[in-house]
């Protein structure tokens, strides 16, 4: 890659590539953590799968590890299903169906607000069902073409669902189902329940890697124009709606601790990845698959820490008028 300019700053590709292998040799041998196995597809992962990428505004792809190795998207793919059901039918309704408060329980508690009887956000497992049924279409082919399309537009080439996931998922889905007939009770879904819980498990069985997750992260810090193919992903109307909730929700009940150490938009997923958006400037994207206790990937946290400590990416250290990779030469050394 040639030299690039971030604002008034030169950045030196190498730099900041070495910078990234240096971080995934330092994690490569933590071996903390198990595979998700609650879905039996999953557990089959290979553990020491390991990759971290990063995509700037302007295009820039700096990759290393196993970033081709495919996995299912699960919950990260809560935040794009999200920002389609706001496309659908904007914020004002989808707040009657759908929270936006953190909660402090686990992700797949079965558990609404008291008073509405909305789920509480739409990055838990409630309010992602919530929200998926929300998204249009005639019937249930044409709901999972319009998802299909729009993870196309967000990573820039053509997605598919696979298949021993999504039946996996589908026969060991009791919980979810649980809560999709305690929504419908209360009028948070009013349509078909085994079609909405399709194709929630569907949308979290997307096949993607870790550049794919790195463009989407890019693309929503670039206010919701792909980078590399310059396709306007979701309205960017919403962008400020989906990183809301994805900053003070994305992680789960980590996600006070994540705001506080990390600072930036993230969501993570049980296949190991984490995707983070530093808002204006790039994408990250980590997969790991070895969890911690809560669900989210022990090197991802590991690596995404690091990298906001040594380039000052939380949003309230970061200038918006300096360029975060004011610090890649600095913490290349």
């Amino acid at each position: 890659m040639a030299q690039a300019n971030q604002g008034d700053l030169e950045i030196v590709p190498s730099q900041f590539l070495g910078f990234l292998k240096d971080l995934h040799s330092k994690y490569k041998s933590v071996q903390e953590g198990a595979v998700a196995n609650y879905i039996p597809e999953l557990a089959k992962v290979n553990p020491d799968l390991f990759s971290i990428c990063v995509v700037t505004v302007d295009g820039q792809l700096y990759e290393v590890g196993d970033y081709e190795q495919l996995f299912t998207i699960q919950s990260m793919s809560k935040v794009f299903a999200y920002g389609l059901a706001l496309e659908d039918h904007g914020r004002d309704y989808i707040l009657t169906r759908v929270g936006v408060e953190p909660t402090g329980d686990a992700f797949n508690a079965i558990i609404l607000d008291e008073q509405s009887k909305r789920p509480y956000n739409p990055m838990v497992n409630a309010g992602a069902i919530a929200t998926t049924s929300l998204i249009k279409g005639s019937g249930a082919t044409e709901r999972l073409n319009r998802m299909l399309d729009m993870f196309r537009r967000y990573i820039g080439h053509d997605v598919f669902v696979d298949i021993s996931v999504f039946t996996s998922e589908r026969s060991t889905g009791h919980r979810n189902r649980a809560m999709a007939h305690l929504m419908f009770n209360f009028g948070m879904i009013d349509q078909n329940i085994e079609e909405a819980l399709d194709l929630y498990f569907q949308q979290c069985a997307v096949m993607v890697n870790c550049r794919d997750l790195a463009v989407m992260a890019a693309t929503l810090a670039n206010r919701g124009t792909n980078p590399i193919t310059g396709e306007q992903a979701v309205d960017s109307h919403y962008i400020k709606d989906i990183l809301s909730v994805m900053y003070t929700c994305g992680m789960y009940n980590f996600a006070g601790e994540w705001a506080y150490k990390v600072g930036i938009p993230a969501k993570s997923g049980i296949c190991g990845g984490i995707f983070a958006v530093v808002p204006h400037q790039m994408g990250i994207a980590v997969f790991s698959p070895l969890l911690d206790a809560r669900g989210n990937s022990v090197r991802g946290v590991k690596v995404c820490e690091e990298l906001s400590q040594h380039l000052a990416l939380h949003l309230f250290e970061c200038s918006a008028n300096n360029s975060c990779f004011s610090n890649i030469q600095r913490s290349s050394k």
